[in-house]
């Protein structure tokens, strides 16, 4: 049930709980000690009144008979401690003195030889009246004598009965203010967190860029809080993203589509010749390919933002991925005049990397160079290993043109979404503004960037440099698996 109960409650009632717990402990001990107190002072009390009949008996005269003994006690001690409760018996069984509480009370006294020597502490009741009382023998000029003495414990039990009730006073009022200062603490301390909850509550969907008040407290409501607008940032940039992505995919999507529109009205608008039909197929063919790759492109994005995107790693021969990935772009780079080359010199190199994802940022940093790249200018598709001294430990691909180059303002915007730079020369007069970002994106996958270097004017270059996979063992176990499988 205490779950339920407001926090501010719950510090309270554990506060409460704990000073409780605390003065419990404390009056306890304190009762425990005023009682040690007592009982020390009163056995200490019981061992002066002992010496003082010793030190009496001790100042008779030697060999005194036993009755001018008993009226010289009786008419020292039945004036001055005529209420102390006590007796005294000799080894002979003959009583030296007797108290008029005691012989009521306690008619028997052991005998000298009988009690311990070490004394014996006890207690008892006599006339409604709680005693504390000592049994002790002692020697005197080579007599034995037993000495029973005894303390009312009436005032002591007085002042017991006062300290526990002030001391019951003291703890309940002092639980009843800390429980107070408790409350009123808790109040103090989780007002700032009021306050926050209060401004959490106004942020939505319309004003995301509102931000928690900052505290200068510097504990753990200032971190609260701090943590609190930096995930209000990230939300904020997420929930911009979005709406970004939606409203670019729909423009992007948008100028096919109307293209693709208007081709059909105007070709249906009239009776037509085949070749005018044909020509309209084709262009319609075209833009039915550039939407898909859009559409892919879009897909391929959206995928990776969700985190469903998953690639699956297994070797991949960089050496014939590339042959393979040139072979595919000679063509295109010889109908725009473009020289394209590939500089493999290196052997077989096998790193752990997604075939058809690398393929995708390869054919992304291609196309990009055969769009800004006049006639006449050069590409370069590259493979170069990176070595430790001793053996390769990274492989680097890279596509180097000759083409008209980024500005340095504009280089950290070409990995951004939908960003277009300049317009492109050959190729569809404007891009999707995606392969960039969704081939950084593939490249952080395989633990690494893509890196550009350009100038504006002299060409650009493409890198990324991935780590070459060196257990043999792999490579041998994915061709033979292959060759089961074929």
């Amino acid at each position: 049930m205490i779950r339920h109960l407001s926090i501010r409650v719950r510090l309270t009632l554990w506060y409460s709980l704990t000073v409780a717990a605390i003065l419990f402990t404390i009056g306890l001990a304190s009762i425990w000690m005023v009682h040690r107190a007592i009982d020390e002072l009163e056995r200490n009390e019981l061992q002066q009144r002992v010496r003082s009949v010793r030190r009496f008996l001790e100042s008779r005269p030697a060999h005194e008979p036993v009755e001018q003994l008993r009226e010289a006690i009786s008419a020292a001690y039945n004036v001055s401690h005529g209420s102390k409760w006590l007796q005294v018996i000799d080894e002979h069984g003959s009583w030296i003195y007797r108290s008029l509480h005691v012989s009521a009370a306690y008619p028997n006294l052991v005998l000298p030889q009988q009690a311990s020597e070490s004394g014996k502490y006890f207690g008892y009741t006599a006339e409604s009246v709680q005693v504390s009382a000592l049994i002790e023998p002692i020697e005197v000029r080579g007599v034995h004598y037993t000495v029973q003495t005894g303390l009312s414990l009436t005032k002591t039990l007085v002042i017991l009965s006062n300290f526990r009730i002030q001391l019951s006073f003291l703890a309940i009022t002092g639980l009843v203010v800390s429980s107070l200062a408790g409350f009123f603490m808790s109040r103090k301390a989780l007002s700032p967190i009021a306050s926050l909850t209060t401004e959490a509550q106004r942020i939505n969907d319309k004003n995301l860029n509102t931000r928690l008040p900052a505290l200068e407290t510097r504990d753990e409501l200032a971190a609260l809080s701090n943590t609190l607008n930096q995930m209000l940032s990230r939300i904020e940039a997420g929930y911009t993203s979005v709406r970004s992505f939606t409203a670019n995919a729909a423009h992007e999507l948008r100028s096919p589509v109307a293209l693709l529109r208007a081709e059909t009205e105007v070709a249906l608008a009239f009776p037509r010749d085949a070749t005018y039909y044909r020509e309209t197929c084709e262009k319609v063919h075209q833009n039915s390919v550039q939407m898909s790759r859009l559409i892919d492109q879009l897909l391929a994005l959206a995928r990776a933002d969700a985190g469903v995107e998953v690639l699956h790693f297994e070797p991949v021969n960089l050496t014939d991925l590339l042959f393979e990935v040139g072979d595919e772009w000679f063509g295109r780079f010889a109908d725009a005049q473009i020289d394209f080359s590939r500089d493999l010199s290196t052997s077989e190199v096998w790193v752990e990397a997604d075939y058809l994802a690398l393929k995708r940022l390869l054919n992304t940093l291609l196309e990009n160079a055969y769009r800004y790249t006049p006639s006449g200018q050069s590409v370069i598709l590259a493979l170069d290993a990176r070595s430790d001294g001793v053996k390769p430990c990274g492989a680097e691909i890279s596509v180097t043109d000759t083409g008209i180059g980024i500005s340095s303002a504009d280089q950290s915007k070409v990995f951004e979404r939908f960003c277009r730079i300049g317009r492109p020369i050959h190729g569809e007069s404007s891009g999707s503004g995606i392969g960039l970002a969704l081939g950084q994106w593939i490249a952080e996958r395989h633990r690494t960037r893509i890196k550009l270097a350009s100038s504006l004017g002299e060409g650009s270059r493409f890198s990324v440099l991935l780590q070459i996979s060196h257990t043999d063992e792999m490579q041998r176990s994915f061709e033979a698996e292959h060759a089961i499988s074929d």
